[in-house]
């Protein structure tokens, strides 16, 4: 795999990830609590959806597009908790809600595109610093003829397997 598509893949599971955890803090420092059921799954489509789209986009590394999605995953988080009854308990200001939104936002895009480039960075020093380097073997093998003090087995067989029996010497002649 090579280090820009394991960056990406990286840089979609924070995203996913960021994108989920944001939409509960928010949600349970607003006093609503941690959702459960359909909201939790609905969450968790939605986080999972905002990993891929931040994984296969070209120019989501930029950390301008970045912050785009994020916020796109804050608001669509806000209304999918929103409508599946998820309501706040005591509402806080709508402005104090939407800076510490986009605080966040805006702090975990620099973050993720931070970590994208130290992840690069780190897989080619890797990749430069592990770099095989390939010694040319002897193709040649050089047989030392040696004499065993043994014969072969293979001789020893041939000559079990001749007979040394030959005609009776009074009739040869």
């Amino acid at each position: 795999m090579s280090a820009s598509r394991f960056a990406a893949r990286l840089r979609g599971a924070a995203s996913g990830l960021l994108t989920a955890t944001l939409a509960i803090a928010a949600h349970g420092i607003g006093g609503a609590g941690v959702p459960t059921g359909a909201a939790l799954a609905q969450l968790a489509v939605l986080a999972a959806t905002l990993g891929a789209l931040t994984t296969t986009l070209r120019r989501a590394a930029e950390t301008p597009v970045l912050v785009a999605l994020l916020a796109t995953g804050q608001v669509l988080g806000h209304v999918l908790l929103g409508a599946s009854g998820h309501a706040h308990a005591a509402t806080p200001p709508a402005g104090l809600m939407l800076a510490a939104h986009a605080v966040a936002v805006v702090a975990g895009a620099l973050l993720i595109a931070a970590g994208e480039r130290l992840c690069r960075a780190v897989s080619r020093t890797v990749r430069a610093a592990a770099r095989i380097v390939w010694v040319p073997v002897e193709t040649t093998v050089r047989m030392a003829a040696t004499r065993a003090e043994q014969p072969l087995r293979s001789a020893l067989l041939l000559a079990a397997s001749v007979s040394h029996r030959g005609p009776p010497v009074r009739l040869a002649r």
